[in-house]
């Protein structure tokens, strides 16, 4: 069903939602940015059209609402284990094509990546639905055409914003709180980005036996601060520690948490004896660009990266990933020449 409505009868809506959903979508947090004095857009509740931030792109992913950054598996003594219960009402995410086409990269990590399914996180994630929000323009640091992830399609309600009137694309009939509300049906196409403000040269092919040890990554072993920023801020970035928690009362008794973790933090490839796999920035950036635009690309066909920019946007030393991708790209055509 597609409708056209007003701003008020869009949040009565709402209202009727969030008796069974916990509603989210990008929100301004006033004063808690990086720096004093400024602020941050993230995914928050929201209870009217008026919170959510559309002009403007979110400083990090809605990742978090089905991959905890901190997630309880369960309790344990000495003897047994009890798993955490997750009685909590179902999420309604807002969120743009990019972010949707992230959520389609988790999935394939956790539900179709080995023999079983993450059980953790498909008991979260069975419990979200999506309401995909037009994008009709480009933001900055965007390359999601170029990463073919401007559009998208397996949503439940798409949405077009236009002034004052609010545009929805019902498909998941459950979600339609707006039947017997005044709107009026109209027939449209849920907004996306056509061109970007620059284009990534994508490589279709990576020789990586070429490329792991190529001089490119040298400049980042300086450049790089190892904050892990651009990984937190990622809509596609999955990795996670296991941390064991000792209540402090009684020494035989915790938790276990699954917490996300950074391939560009030191410490992450760290193994028994102080050894490490990675120990230079600039091998540590080379596994994320080839994981990105290679070997997830390699197993399931696709790439990895959906060109959301949020790791230029977050990078405090002002790492470029795009730049990073077209260096990649000009080393192997630069290889295909020395082979002619």
């Amino acid at each position: 069903m597609k409708l056209k409505l007003k701003v008020d009868d869009f949040d009565s809506g709402l209202k009727r939602l969030k008796k069974d959903y916990r509603i989210f979508a990008p929100k301004r947090f006033e004063k808690m940015g990086t720096y004093s004095d400024t602020d941050v857009i993230r995914y928050g509740e929201i209870s009217s059209f008026e919170e959510m931030v559309l002009d403007e792109k979110s400083d990090f992913s809605p990742k978090e609402t089905m991959l905890p950054i901190n997630q309880v598996l369960f309790y344990f003594t000495e003897e047994e284990y009890r798993e955490t219960s997750e009685k909590k009402k179902p999420v309604l995410v807002f969120l743009r094509a990019c972010d949707l086409n992230g959520v389609k990269r988790v999935d394939q990590i956790y539900l179709n990546n080995g023999i079983e399914e993450d059980y953790y996180y498909n008991r979260v994630r069975n419990n979200v639905k999506f309401v995909l929000i037009g994008c009709p323009e480009t933001f900055r640091n965007c390359f999601c055409v170029s990463m073919d992830s401007n559009k998208a399609d397996n949503y439940d309600i798409g949405m077009n914003v236009r002034g004052k009137d609010i545009y929805l694309d019902i498909k998941d009939d459950g979600l339609n709180a707006w039947k017997d509300l005044d709107f009026e049906e109209v027939d449209f196409e849920v907004d996306y980005v056509k061109e970007n403000k620059f284009e990534v040269d994508v490589p279709e092919k990576v020789d990586f036996n070429y490329i792991k040890d190529h001089e490119m990554w040298d400049e980042y072993d300086s450049r790089c601060i190892a904050c892990g920023r651009c990984n937190f801020s990622c809509p596609t970035c999955t990795c996670f520690n296991m941390q064991d928690i000792f209540y402090r009362e009684n020494k035989n008794v915790g938790e276990r948490r699954r917490v996300w973790a950074s391939c560009q933090v030191e410490g992450y490839t760290s193994i028994a004896g102080g050894h490490s796999f990675r120990d230079k920035q600039g091998q540590r950036m080379r596994f994320k660009t080839m994981h990105k635009i290679h070997d997830f690309k390699e197993r399931f066909g696709y790439n990895m990266c959906t060109g959301c920019g949020r790791c230029d946007d977050q990078c405090p030393q002002y790492i470029s990933f795009s730049t990073s991708i077209d260096k990649v790209s000009k080393a192997m055509r630069e290889r295909e020449e020395e082979n002619v």
